[in-house]
């Protein structure tokens, strides 16, 4: 889809990368042109930023670097690392040692990962002007989405925002989630009002921590508004498939709320109370839409019947999230979906200047002002990129962005201004074009390999693949995955891959839950999708028949809870597609219906990839 002529019409100018829609959004899409096509320039500035800022710390002096801040000496002295590598600096750190470390600047927090992708939490430092580099970014992604979508000023976005609980390390420094750290920040709590970005949500109710009283007023406020709402959204698919289903399992309390014009009791916290009381009122008509198009037997296209003037579905569906679209698309009848930037809790990297492409094309352009960045060449045949932390010799011959090639994949390297400095964060890309001189990256997956019983490795795209090409034989029964997971399962001999998928079957005509060959066919069509080691050692009895284990509706919502109790942010959780962990383990085979075998082994050959 083109940036659309309607755009025309409106108060702004013409830039290069179509017609703005007011002057605010004219400078910010110049800001991006002048930064993309001055890319490599920016980033030697960038870092020698960062080094002249950090040159002092610890960290860089062990390394020969203070007081230099030349590429080069960068390149040569700095060793590439991991966060193990890192590990003694930040738990110095988060033990409370206030010396320059990695920094000049001082810690202020840590920012945690979602926990869901290796395992564990990780503690990423990060600096108070580092929340001015996010802002800089959210404030490019509506001047981009506003040259194809027009009128976005003339209503609001239903979006799904949550915080979690901070903890605090032992040296009292607030550790917690990204979008947390950024919701609470004086940035959003206090933006400046614009139109183009007005949400259904109260603050009050973003900021409470307890996620049924959130999720509550945000389904409320945004029914109260359902005919100004032009986009509907959270950070995750996975998020928005939970808003759905709350609203499933709440209408009827919902819809009692709007008729009576009170706000259930189980919502008790006061701001929430106080913020949701300022648009609720005793609305009859809306109560009984609410009740008739909920209470009817098919939900598919509801957002869309729910929200009729929604435009598009603002939610991540790369990656793993790509399994969602589905589901996705069923729910809201086919809306678009945009996928509008790139960010992690160590660094925020860039954004789609094509939002309203297919989920299937989508690309980020890396902003160069965000951090310096670095590629380790990835070759998808020979497996893992070679490790290098501080013991592994000199640094591996890293490629700077600018002299990245299109169709090769990378693992990015970073080095930010909050102090990490070459630092593996684990995606692998693949460079699919350029803007102007700025790199534009598909995000292929992260590097961790799922499932091993032999030598076999099978990683996170292979499984996704794998796993929709199994779903494809679901189809005619009306049946699709909501979700799954895995793992390997040594307690067999041979060890055996473990897939679990909960399945949302259509209602009505034309739906029912598939027979058992079904899923039998859907586990060898599984393996025939995985690689040659695999096929290899099926047929060698090295690895056992795959199988597939049917959970009941409901069971990966408890997963998450589970997770969430353990301090997992139900914000940027992601259903974890590998388990190895007991309970978590215990908890699915609890809730399985059935189990079904591969009935044959897939076919190998030495020749066949």
């Amino acid at each position: 889809m083109a940036p659309t002529e309607a755009a025309a019409a409106a108060k702004g100018r013409v830039t290069a990368l179509g017609v703005a829609a007011c002057e605010r959004d004219a400078e910010k899409l110049e800001f991006i042109e002048e930064k993309t096509k001055n890319f490599d320039a920016e980033q030697a500035r960038v870092l020698a930023e960062i080094l002249a800022r950090n040159g002092g710390a610890e960290y860089l002096r062990r390394h020969g670097m203070e007081g230099r801040t030349d590429r080069a000496a960068f390149k040569a002295r700095v060793p590439v690392v991991t966060y193990e590598d890192l590990r003694p600096e930040i738990e110095r750190i988060a033990n409370g040692d206030r010396s320059s470390i990695i920094s000049s600047h001082p810690i202020t927090e840590f920012l945690t990962s979602s926990g869901t992708s290796a395992g564990e939490r990780k503690l990423m430092p990060t600096i108070e002007d580092e929340l001015d580099r996010r802002q800089m970014l959210y404030s490019l992604l509506m001047p981009v989405m506003n040259l194809y979508v027009p009128g976005l000023d003339k209503g609001k976005g239903l979006y799904f925002l949550f915080i979690k609980s901070e903890t605090k390390t032992p040296g009292g420094l607030p550790a917690r989630p990204v979008l947390t750290s950024y919701y609470k920040s004086d940035h959003f709590k206090h933006r400046p009002y614009d139109p183009y970005n007005v949400y259904t949500s109260p603050t009050a109710a973003i900021l409470c921590t307890d996620s049924f009283q959130s999720m509550y007023a945000q389904m409320l406020c945004g029914l109260l508004a359902r005919t100004e709402v032009l986009r509907v959204g959270a950070v995750f698919a996975s998020g928005l498939l939970r808003a759905i289903r709350f609203l499933q399992l709440h209408w009827k309390e919902l819809a009692h709320d709007i008729r009576t014009g009170t706000l259930s009791a189980r919502v008790t916290e006061p701001s929430i109370r106080a913020a949701v009381g300022e648009v609720l009122a005793p609305d009859g008509a809306l109560a009984d839409f609410v009740e008739a198009e909920c209470a009817k037997d098919s939900w598919e296209g509801v957002i869309t019947r729910v929200w009729p003037n929604t435009k598009y579905l603002d939610v991540i569906v790369t990656g793993a999230m790509a399994q969602y679209i589905p589901t996705l698309r069923y729910y809201s009848g086919g809306l678009p979906m945009a996928c509008t930037m790139y960010a992690s809790s160590e660094c925020y990297f860039g954004l789609n200047l094509r939002p309203m492409c297919d989920p299937s094309e989508v690309s980020y352009t890396i902003m160069p002002n965000m951090g310096y960045f670095e590629l380790l060449p990835h070759d998808p045949a020979a497996g893992e990129p070679a490790a290098a932390g501080r013991d592994d010799g000199p640094p591996p011959r890293l490629v700077d962005l600018a002299d990245a090639e299109v169709g090769k994949e990378y693992e990015l390297v970073i080095t930010t201004y909050a102090g990490l400095c070459r630092y593996r964060v684990g995606d692998i890309l693949q460079v699919t074009g350029f803007h102007n001189a700025a790199p534009q990256f598909r995000f292929v997956r992260r590097k961790n390999v799922l499932l091993s019983i032999d030598s076999d490795k099978t990683d996170e795209a292979e499984l996704q693949a794998a796993v929709e090409r199994a779903a494809a034989l679901l189809a005619p029964y009306g049946a699709g995955i909501v979700e799954y997971t895995s793992q390997a399962d040594a307690a067999t001999i041979p060890g055996h891959y473990v897939v679990y998928w909960e399945l949302m079957v259509r209602e009505g005509a034309g739906g029912r839950m598939p027979e058992a060959a079904v899923f039998e066919r859907c586990c060898l069509e599984m393996e025939e999708a995985l690689n040659a080691v695999y096929r290899q050692l099926r047929n060698g009895d090295a690895i056992g028949p795959l199988e597939i284990r049917v959970v009941r509706g409901g069971t990966f919502e408890e997963v998450m809870d589970y997770a969430i109790s353990r301090g997992a942010s139900i914000n940027q959780y992601k259903a974890p597609r590998c388990v190895s962990f007991g309970p978590i383990i215990e908890l699915l085979n609890s809730r399985v219906l059935a189990k079904h075998f591969s009935p044959a082994c897939p076919k190998f050959s030495p020749h066949r990839k």
